[in-house]
């Protein structure tokens, strides 16, 4: 144990001299000062007999952070893009100038993708596959090369994904000792202890760890394009189960523009505030109607095809929703359409999830001081996602427990508006919502849904990949952990956790002062 916490010391003072030779520490405390502790050991860090990187003058902060991270490569892109949905943390301020964090990297080489290829699919797979192009995208934990392959005699444009080689060893020998890092601050600061940052770091490796198996992003997609193969307007890309395992997926390849490009899409002569429309629509059908959703769907992973179609990719985070609160989504927010305070506060008591003597009244009137001000504003302003943070913010004091599954929604939906408004600021965020909602809510009071439903769920087991059920089980309940932002107490994670606590408390306790000394010294004459 001894060897292997002197080699995450060994990683984590590697990382603290990047990062102290970066530009992170000076732009981080222009938002929020560092412990005096944190600054210290940063600057006996940065210690080099090299000169240090000058920063880029024209960038602003936001930038200039995002470039620092952007270059000390995955684990503190994935640390940054994570931060920046934990406010609570690191403050609003500094949240929001990591949102536009770019998560890009150089590729490897096209030798190392055939090899990683070869080896995971096997030499008759590999060899099935025709022209595989140079990397058309490069990201932290993955790149895409553009490829054909012979399904069932028709030759297929796809798309092939394919992992970082070592990815998982290195990102996880970073991040541990990223977590040894947060347990000395919080040992040494103590009222870092209410941030629980130990516990901030391993969930980021739960949730990255499943971003590294592509079987479950593969899963995923399979089970998002059964439930909406019939949408009109709205395709998800085929996955290719021979082609695809750990380290590998194939799926089909998108022809069309990412709507980031507004005005290319209005040269084509398609319409984006029918397509602002739809991007809503569908993601509330999906979320009610399903109960599956894409979480991650900002501007560069929605693509409108040469049919006109919405197509999203990447898969890696998806959220879930069960039959509860489903029912509570839909409910809740046409009664915020309809303005009937008291039918909502009705469903928060009948779904259960506010204490049965709260007055019923009082609950009303809470939930009026959250919709009429909202209804008072410009229609652009009007967010339903702002509403439902609200919401839960309000209702905290009626006891009410709120569904980390609903947390995630909330902040996707807050993705989607703003996505929607890019390419119409007019778009009316109650109106696109409310034929969706209200079917919706029909079609559950109808006498044939519990017999449908009970087919449904029997339809699920097909849906989802048979091999690999646990690892869909295991998406899901870390991605409930990342809507809540804790890990509860009675699952395996929270077991995980306290062992890795115990390992570094029995370390400390043993030798870190020693350690940390003679590895600051080795450091500084190497």
């Amino acid at each position: 144990m001894e060897n292997l916490m002197l080699k995450k010391i060994i990683t984590l003072f590697q990382l603290g001299r990047k990062v102290a030779r970066s530009d992170i520490l000076n732009i981080i405390s222009k938002f929020q000062k560092p412990p005096l502790a944190v600054r210290l050991l940063f600057k006996i860090l940065s210690f080099s007999f090299f000169t240090k990187k000058e920063s880029i003058i024209d960038q602003d902060e936001g930038e200039r952070l995002s470039s620092s991270l952007e270059s000390m490569g995955t684990t503190f892109i994935k640390l940054g893009q994570f931060l920046a949905t934990r406010p609570d943390i690191i403050g609003e301020e500094l949240s929001k100038k990591l949102e536009n964090l770019q998560d890009k990297l150089p590729p490897f080489s096209l030798i190392q993708a055939k090899e990683i290829i070869k080896s995971d699919l096997g030499s008759d797979t590999y060899d099935s596959i025709i022209d595989l192009s140079q990397p058309v995208a490069a990201a932290s934990i993955a790149q895409v090369h553009k490829a054909q392959i012979n399904d069932d005699g028709t030759i297929k444009d796809v798309a092939i994904k394919i992992l970082r080689p070592n990815i998982k060893k290195m990102f996880n020998e970073e991040i541990d000792a990223m977590m040894l890092f947060a347990f000395i601050v919080e040992s040494l600061v103590k009222k870092t202890k209410r941030l629980k940052l130990v516990e901030v770091v391993f969930l980021l490796k739960e949730i990255t760890n499943l971003e590294m198996d592509l079987r479950f992003e593969a899963a995923a997609a399979n089970e998002y394009s059964e439930n909406t193969k019939n949408d009109v307007g709205f395709r998800v890309p085929k996955i290719y189960w021979n082609f695809t395992s750990e380290n590998v997926m194939t799926l089909d390849w998108v022809e069309g523009i990412s709507i980031r490009e507004t005005e290319e899409l209005k040269k084509r002569d398609l319409n984006t505030e029918k397509i602002a429309e739809d991007i809503i629509q569908n993601f509330l059908r999906h979320a009610v109607r399903d109960g599956f959703f894409h979480a991650d769907m900002h501007q560069g992973n929605i693509f409108i095809d040469n049919n006109g179609h919405i197509v999203p990719i990447d898969f890696g985070i998806m959220g879930r929703l069960d039959k509860m609160s489903k029912r509570f989504l839909a409910e809740i927010l046409f009664g915020f359409i309809q303005r009937d305070y008291r039918k909502v506060a009705e469903v928060h008591l009948v779904a259960g999830l506010v204490p049965k003597g709260v007055p019923i009244d009082d609950l009303a009137q809470a939930l009026r001081s959250i919709g009429e001000p909202i209804f008072g504003q410009a229609v652009k302003d009007i967010s339903g996602g702002k509403l439902l943070k609200q919401l839960f913010d309000v209702t905290e004091k009626f006891n009410m427990q709120t569904q980390p599954q609903l947390l995630m929604l909330q902040k996707t939906m807050v993705v989607v508006e703003g996505v929607a408004r890019k390419l119409n600021p007019n778009t009316n965020i109650w109106t696109t919502s409310k034929p969706v909602l209200e079917s919706w809510l029909k079609e559950t009071k109808d006498p044939m849904t519990t017999i449908n439903e009970t087919l449904q769920s029997t339809s699920e087991v097909i849906k989802r990949l048979p091999e690999f059920p646990e690892i869909m089980d295991k998406a899901n309940q870390a991605l409930t952990y990342l809507a809540s932002g804790q890990i509860p107490q009675n699952s395996n994670s929270y077991t995980a956790l306290n062992t890795k606590k115990s390992e570094m408390i029995a370390f400390r306790n043993q030798s870190i002062i020693g350690l940390l000394a003679l590895v600051i010294a080795g450091l500084l004459v190497f």
